[in-house]
């Protein structure tokens, strides 16, 4: 029975993701969003659905589910023959992607990645401290978004580096606020209220977690390449959090 239940939530996750997907893709064809407003909604809503990682009886169907988005992603080009993998790609394509010797989402494949190295980590090693991927994963899904929109229209203090895109003092601020809630959310609810298989936690260190991966996040996105801060800041804010958890706390 418990498999049966992980096959429908299997079914479920697939059938959320489609129609994350599809509809802002739909209504960048109809002109109806802009291209910025499809990728960005995109990116928001289909990555949430790895939040039923924890409630999985058998969490290697989050691998399954991360890693066939990620070889989907890989194939979304502007040569792809398939139609809806083109489609994809015109819609939510950026600039940048465009200067690629092989045109293809490298933002959304990166932000793919992330996700199934994270899940698959933790699933294998960790299993019962999900909230650690969960946190990281949230904060590349949400803060990032948050901080890339409110900076782009409100930021007006620069923050430059030669090797990275534009950041702004703001954003930055945004990434930390946000990435600080969303990792008080998930430790709190896969740790505290709704633990399941996880290690419980105490508030104490609910706060400490959270606010040094919120400050971890916030660093290396600042850090970052723009191109690949959707690995960058989930892997290793998340690795640095667990690995200080053996060390320091």
């Amino acid at each position: 029975m418990t498999l049966l239940n992980d096959l429908i939530l299997v079914l479920l996750t697939y059938m959320y993701v489609v129609l994350t997907i599809i509809i802002p893709v739909q209504l960048k064809k109809r002109d109806k969003i802009s291209k910025f407003t499809a990728r960005k909604t995109v990116h928001l809503l289909a990555g949430l659905s790895i939040l039923v990682t924890p409630f999985f009886t058998y969490p290697a169907f989050s691998i399954l589910i991360a890693g066939s988005l990620t070889v989907l992603v890989f194939f979304s080009s502007k040569e792809s023959k398939v139609k809806t993998l083109k489609d994809l790609y015109d819609s939510i394509g950026e600039e940048e992607e465009e200067q690629l010797k092989r045109k293809f989402l490298q933002g959304p494949f990166n932000y793919c990645l992330s996700i199934t190295i994270l899940v698959t980590v933790f699933v294998i090693f960790a299993p019962h401290q999900l909230y650690f991927p969960m946190a990281g994963i949230l904060i590349m899904i949400i803060a990032d978004t948050m901080a890339s929109v409110v900076g782009k229209r409100y930021g007006k203090i620069s923050l430059k580096l030669p090797w990275t895109g534009k950041r702004t003092v703001l954003g930055s601020t945004t990434m930390f606020t946000f990435s600080f809630l969303l990792c008080l959310g998930s430790f709190w609810y896969f740790g505290l209220f709704n633990p399941l298989t996880q290690i419980p936690l105490t508030w104490d260190i609910i706060f400490l977690y959270a606010f040094i991966t919120a400050l971890l996040a916030t660093i290396i996105e600042i850090l970052s390449p723009s191109t690949y801060d959707d690995l960058t800041v989930p892997i290793f804010s998340t690795i640095i959090i667990y690995l200080l958890t053996f060390v320091y706390l």
